[in-house]
């Protein structure tokens, strides 16, 4: 199994643009055999952060 870990640095005042850009992916990655485990802001850090994770079986399927 291979995880994948994004990173993103966000603008605060685009916020909702970034969730819309968000629920586009997670219905992609399940498309191409993965499983997407979702979108994660920090709960007491700085409001420009967030990451996403998603898994694949193998490699080859990632690839």
């Amino acid at each position: 199994m291979i995880t994948c870990y994004v990173h993103y640095e966000l603008n605060p005042a685009k916020v909702a643009e970034f969730e819309h850009y968000a629920r586009l992916w997670i219905p992609l990655v399940e498309k191409f055999g993965g499983q997407h485990h979702g979108y994660f802001l920090p709960h007491e850090s700085a409001n420009d952060l967030a990451l996403a994770l998603f898994s694949f079986p193998s490699l080859a399927a990632y690839e």
